[in-house]
């Protein structure tokens, strides 16, 4: 029968082989394995305040980040580091005796968790199958969700969406937004709209639009009636992962290149059909339209 000494000197070589298999399980799927820097996070997305909540219950699988140590724990707290051992396995003697640890400290923004103290009692809670750990929680603010799937991938687009938003204000103007995309760029490419139906705008009206009177006319003519649209076709459906704001970009690139082709009085309810017809189909089905638009020398057939 093993000593707790010789449990927890196991317990850690598991950990350190989770983390191997980890490592190579994200380098086969292309996805971020480390965890997230609380500094890099607060700088991204420009949080805000910090509001001691008290000692509360957390659930570790939303622990994705650090402070200080982000380099030490992948992405699932296993230890990716030797020079850890002895504090790692000290901390998993005192659980198996039963001894009264302290409370881990952690930063909160919005459904995820940073560890500023406590690295190793998290790692351990992870490696024995623990749901939960109780922690100090201190919580920031931020202008934009934030889940607890975030990743550094995901974190640039978060950011891009924080800048748009003191740009535009559009949250402020319009508290019940929701302008999300799934990938990078997109949100200057929305900027880009915005300033051509500004331009529009003053041309109709012969007049100077302030651009928060722009940006609401934008969004309460443009983009709203089109989300409206994809919702009632249910067109997100056929495109698993996406969001209303990917399509509402996709489709109006989509408009833009149907009108060059059909004429200027093609409604956008039709060019959301075409777009999911074409677009959301199966690559074979998808191959065989665009053969048969080909040989009909038009896309207006439709």
């Amino acid at each position: 029968m093993e000593t707790g000494k010789e449990q927890t000197m196991t317990d850690f070589e598991a950990a350190r082989r989770k983390a191997f298999w980890n490592e190579l399980g994200a380098f086969l799927s292309g996805r971020p394995n480390r965890l997230l820097s609380w500094s890099e996070v607060r700088d991204e997305l420009d949080l805000r305040g910090l509001v001691h909540q008290g000692v509360q219950a957390v659930p570790v699988a939303k622990i994705i980040g650090s402070v200080e140590r982000y380099q030490d724990f992948d992405r699932a707290f296993m230890p990716k580091q030797d020079h850890i051992a002895a504090r790692w396995r000290s901390v998993a003697s005192a659980q198996y005796s039963n001894t009264n640890l302290p409370p881990v400290t952690l930063y909160k923004v919005g459904d995820a968790y940073f560890v500023v103290d406590g690295h190793h009692r998290v790692s351990v809670a992870r490696e024995r199958g623990h749901g939960f750990v109780d922690a100090k929680v201190i919580e920031a603010e931020a202008r934009v969700p934030v889940t607890a799937d975030l990743d550094a991938v995901d974190l640039k687009v978060r950011g891009e969406y924080t800048r748009f938003l003191e740009r535009t204000q559009l949250d402020v103007l319009r508290p019940g937004q929701s302008v999300e995309f799934t990938t990078g760029g997109a949100y200057e490419c929305l900027l880009e709209h915005v300033a051509v139906h500004r331009h529009r705008m003053e041309q109709e009206q012969q007049r100077h639009i302030p651009e928060d009177e722009a940006v609401c006319d934008w969004y309460d003519h443009s983009y709203l009636p089109l989300v409206r649209i994809i919702r009632e076709q249910e067109i997100l459906d056929r495109f698993p992962r996406r969001t209303e704001a990917d399509l509402y970009l996709w489709i109006m690139d989509h408009q833009h290149y149907l009108r060059e082709q059909c004429g200027p009085d093609v409604g956008t309810e039709r060019v959301a059909e075409h777009f999911a017809d074409r677009r959301a189909a199966p690559p074979f089905k998808r191959m065989v339209r665009a053969i048969r638009d080909w040989v009909a020398g038009s896309v207006c057939d439709w």
